[in-house]
């Protein structure tokens, strides 16, 4: 009997390296893009394995499914899958960690020199004919500035080795899970979110979401930053308080911020977010290029392949 695998959200162009890898389990591959939970229900009821990119797998929809072994995700974070619901049926949920890390990285730091330099805003204000604007935009000396790293996983990681080389005044680094030894391995300072708060100029924000770093950084947390400080995130856009970096990038309690990622998707026309001029917006693709979106591919199917090779994935978020 061939395995039913179903792919919903059909967001690539092509789905050649999913086929390839689950061809040597002889699966038949439905590529789908339910539009309600009906019909995703329908879809994956009898499914032997699914893999899901942005699709809310909730518990409702995972109590449906009748004899699915594996639910892989396109990506590192695993916040749309109801991982207690697929742990209680024996489901195993899986991902890919190392996927897009040097893509990622970059764009973080990007979005960081973009601010930095108020790229994105002069050159809006060039194009309109102005000239010599370094009295409109005081900004600092990158050398002298400090970078503060919320979430030290791969991706902080990878950001801390590429923005080594800018030669910055220090480098702190906040993460519960991190030890201090192994962040002074690469020259990191381990400090608590308060004072990374209160230090930095530039904070880059590299979470998973969850029910610990829901609206991590608040109002309170905001009020606590530099009024130079420069936030980016190109993790999760619920990380921070939207209306609270809004109000403070308004009043200019803050410097600016480079956001990749925002708590609605896609970034609703009426945001306020799209009329700030200090603040660098694009458009949930930190983690694209060609080359990290076929590993991608190649990864979450071999996920599901190695299910029914050999009784679990390669990288498993669940255990049972």
């Amino acid at each position: 009997m061939h395995p039913l695998v179903v792919i919903i959200d059909s967001v690539f162009n092509s789905y050649r390296e999913e086929q390839q890898v689950l061809s040597a389990m002889d699966a038949r591959v439905d590529i789908s893009n339910p539009q309600t939970e009906q019909d995703l229900v329908r879809r994956v009821k009898q499914a032997d394995a699914v893999l899901v990119n942005l699709h809310a797998v909730t518990k409702d929809i995972i109590g449906q499914m009748q004899s699915c072994k594996v639910i892989s995700r396109y990506g590192i974070g695993v916040d749309n899958v109801d991982i207690k619901a697929a742990t209680a049926k024996k489901i195993w949920v899986a991902h890919v960690p190392d996927y897009c890390m040097e893509e990622t990285a970059d764009h973080a730091i990007a979005l960081l020199l973009n601010c930095a330099r108020s790229i994105a805003f002069k050159d809006k204000l060039v194009r309109q004919g102005m000239w010599k604007l370094e009295d409109r935009f005081p900004l600092p000396r990158i050398s002298t500035c400090t970078l503060g790293i919320i979430g030290y996983g791969r991706i902080g990681r990878t950001v801390h080795r590429k923005m080594r080389g800018f030669g910055l005044s220090r480098i702190l680094v906040c993460d519960p899970y991190v030890s201090s030894k192994e962040i002074s391995k690469f020259k990191g300072i381990k400090v608590e979110l308060d004072e990374l708060l209160c230090e930095a100029d530039f904070i880059s924000l590299h979470l998973p979401l969850n029910h610990e770093t829901f609206h991590l950084l608040g109002k309170k947390e905001i009020q606590k930053m530099k009024h130079n400080a420069m936030v980016i995130n190109t993790s999760r856009g619920a990380v921070i308080d939207e209306k609270a970096l809004i109000a403070a990038l308004k009043s200019r309690r803050i410097m600016s911020a480079g956001l990749d990622v925002f708590e609605q998707e896609p970034l609703p026309l009426s945001s306020p977010l799209r009329k700030l001029d200090n603040l660098v917006l694009t458009d949930h693709t930190s983690y694209y290029s060609t080359q990290s979106q076929h590993e991608l591919k190649l990864s979450a199917a071999r996920n599901v392949l190695e299910v029914f090779k050999h009784g679990r994935p390669i990288h498993a978020v669940n255990q049972f």
